[in-house]
């Protein structure tokens, strides 16, 4: 059976310089909480890349799925960033690397 995970890009808007530590604490509360159910498969900041805040990379059912855990980020669902998701399909040694 194919695996996929959803590679969330967290994406800054003109509004990202005003983040207030409210909001990121509700961000790292929505972090915590995907992690707690299993959707985290990992998560970071990027440093160097203009416009770009960082990343979720997520376990969801579907597409679907993980489209409406993006939407319900609340750096994105307050309009400080917005997202673009792309589906990975891993390669490793279960799978033998996609061979």
């Amino acid at each position: 059976m194919e695996q996929w995970l959803y590679v969330m890009f967290i994406k800054k808007t003109k509004t990202f310089n005003r983040l207030t530590k409210a909001a990121v604490e509700r961000h790292v509360a929505n972090l915590k909480a995907l992690d707690e159910a299993g959707h985290i498969q990992l998560a970071g900041v990027f440093k160097g890349y203009p416009g770009v805040a960082g990343m979720y990379i997520l376990r969801a059912e579907s597409r679907e799925a993980a489209e409406e855990l993006c939407r319900q980020e609340p750096l994105v669902a307050e309009g400080f960033a917005t997202y673009e998701l792309k589906a990975l399909q891993p390669a490793n040694k279960e799978n033998n690397y996609l061979l």
